[in-house]
């Protein structure tokens, strides 16, 4: 009875823990804010990746971490690489598509402490108020990842994340 009573809770969270991570296999975030500042600045703050320590949510959690251009910046295939944590996070991210004071892609390729290929899109329109960026995050995963960053509350902590980072990129536009 006991034994039967513990497969049938397990079987039941093992349900619960698939469902969830068939709803997390495509992650998309967006984030916007509004920034004082320039077209071409705010633009430029974005697409030259030799700014991106100026803004980064990782690097003001890692400020350890190293990092390096790759590329000619502000090009597409320019490359910001990353190693942080004590060599526990690894990866890079590139410049994919660019129009000018419009929109940038990026995608990323992160080898640690996960593998995945999330995409970064940033469009930027002009506004009363300044200019509103929006950035667009979208990471596929796997059904067995999918299930882990269901446990650990994944998608929760890039959503902070994005979020962190849109203000420190209003905050290095708007102090400089």
């Amino acid at each position: 009875m006991i034994i039967g009573s513990v497969a049938i809770i397990i079987t039941v969270l093992l349900a619960i823990g698939l469902y969830r991570a068939t709803q997390l296999q495509t992650i998309h975030i967006q984030k916007s804010v509004v920034i004082k500042g320039s077209s071409e600045k705010v633009f430029n703050m974005v697409l030259y990746l030799k700014n991106f320590p100026q803004w980064s949510p990782f690097l003001a959690e890692d400020p350890s971490q190293k990092y390096e251009v790759k590329g000619t910046d502000g090009q597409v295939g320019a490359q910001f690489h990353w190693n942080g944590n004590k060599g526990k996070d690894l990866g890079y991210q590139e410049i994919v598509k660019v129009v000018p004071n419009s929109y940038i892609g990026m995608k990323c390729d992160i080898q640690k402490p996960f593998v995945a290929q999330p995409t970064f899109e940033y469009s930027f329109s002009e506004t009363t108020d300044g200019i509103k960026v929006v950035q667009n995050f979208k990471l596929e995963s796997g059904l067995a990842d999918a299930f882990f960053m269901g446990i650990f509350g994944a998608k929760n902590k890039m959503d902070q994340t994005n979020e962190h980072g849109m203000q420190l990129l209003k905050q290095a536009v708007e102090k400089s």
